[in-house]
């Protein structure tokens, strides 16, 4: 049974990060694909031009990418698919960086036309300074309750 076809581009992207393939990697998006990842300066990257901006500053800021795909579903079409992946980086420097991810693909025509990565990573900023008092308080609250 051949691989949904979202599936497989995803397969692509990640085998052409780990070969640090550039032109492979950037022929995998549509002219007017979105990327967006919060781990990038430019967190939603919208056309080729700054797919590709995002793409060299991810090579120069890492020594190595590696993905362990985990599971992946695709739509009955085959055009788009989630994949959970475990996420093994390398940065320059040396500093590895394991951590679940999420890629949330949209496919047409065999290209991308939107990839978004997701991190089950608090929310920062005010919205994560109220959701931290928010456990603080649902923590003490737990706590006290079990003494009792």
């Amino acid at each position: 049974m051949e691989q949904p076809a979202a599936l497989a581009l995803l397969d692509d992207l990640f085998n052409n990060l780990a070969t640090r393939d550039v032109p492979a990697l950037l022929g995998l998006f549509a002219d007017e694909a979105v990327l967006f990842d919060p781990h990038y300066p430019e967190m939603e990257m919208s056309g080729r031009a700054a797919i590709e901006r995002g793409i060299a500053w991810g090579m120069g800021s890492m020594e190595q990418f590696g993905f362990t795909v985990k599971q992946g579903f695709a739509s009955d079409d085959g055009a788009k698919a989630i994949v959970e992946v475990d996420t093994h980086h390398v940065l320059k420097g040396g500093k590895a960086l394991n951590f679940p991810q999420v890629f949330v693909v949209e496919t047409e025509g065999g290209l991308i036309t939107a990839l978004r990565a997701y991190e089950p990573y608090r929310p920062d900023g005010l919205t994560g300074f109220f959701v931290r008092v928010s456990h603080l308080q649902e923590r003490i609250t737990h706590r006290l309750k079990s003494r009792r």
